[in-house]
């Protein structure tokens, strides 16, 4: 998702864990050790991951995406959920091994973690109610409304840059869009991905609105300072698109190959 990154939680436990990452065996011994992949993922975050409501098992894109990344790996995936507005923080004190739920790659999280390659590429789009008038084109065109958005995302990041805009934050998408529908945000903010799976599946009266950012690059985070780690998971990036089984995931939960740039 996409998210900004929240440097005032975890720097401390980044600076206190230095001299013991430099000495620390590699993360893929510890893994390999382990036998099992410490994966950090929201859980709330349809399409990308959520709770299945029949069996409350976890499934989505990063969910398939995780499992196949762990069995190239020789591992088993072992899944944490947490709120987005603490997940970085959670892998900066070594809570998980990675987090596989849509987190952009950009350069100030680069200058703390290690990414993947990208493995998903999606864009900001807004979403509105279904007898909203106005066709706003760019967040401009919002100044003076209220825009819904994930707290600590790049959304809400995106929203708050524009003066002018109030912008309400949400521990997930569904109370997000349910504020949506009710009238009390004029807009939400999120995932062009999200926002076609969501208005697919939904009862809501809200309805897809302009594309309003750059295409994002989700990559798959982890500590600094384990590089047999980042080539095991790149060459596991790398085996599953030659062998299809990315693409796979993708057209099961897409209908189309998002894996890839556009």
């Amino acid at each position: 998702m996409m998210r900004k990154p929240l440097m005032s939680l975890f720097a401390a436990a980044l600076l206190a864990g230095a001299s013991l990452h430099a000495s620390a065996a590699d993360l893929l011994q510890t893994v390999k050790s382990r036998g099992t992949l410490k994966v950090a993922m929201e859980g709330t975050y349809p399409p990308f991951n959520f709770k299945d409501q029949k069996t409350g098992e976890l499934v989505g894109y990063d969910v398939d995406v995780a499992k196949l990344l762990a069995g190239k790996l020789g591992v088993k995936p072992e899944f944490v959920t947490t709120e987005w507005a603490s997940i970085l923080a959670g892998l900066a004190s070594n809570k998980y091994d990675v987090i596989i739920s849509q987190v952009g790659i950009n350069p100030k999280r680069e200058q703390v973690f290690d990414f993947s390659s990208p493995y998903i590429y999606s864009s900001p789009m807004l979403i509105v109610r279904k007898d909203e008038k106005n066709n706003w084109t760019s967040l401009e065109q919002l100044k003076g409304k209220r825009i819904g958005a994930g707290q600590g995302s790049v959304y809400e990041a995106q929203a708050k840059a524009v003066p002018g805009i109030e912008v309400k934050s949400y521990p997930a998408a569904p109370e997000n869009l349910a504020d949506l529908a009710a009238g009390r945000i004029d807009a939400a903010l999120n995932d062009s991905l999200l926002a076609a799976w969501l208005l697919k599946s939904t009862k809501l009266p809200i309805k897809a609105g302009a594309r309003v950012g750059a295409v994002e690059r989700m990559g798959i985070p982890f500590q600094k300072n384990n590089p047999q780690f980042k080539a095991a998971l790149e060459k596991a990036l790398a085996d599953a698109a030659a062998d299809g089984s990315l693409k796979a995931i993708s057209m099961k939960w897409f209908g189309s190959d998002v894996s890839k740039a556009p």
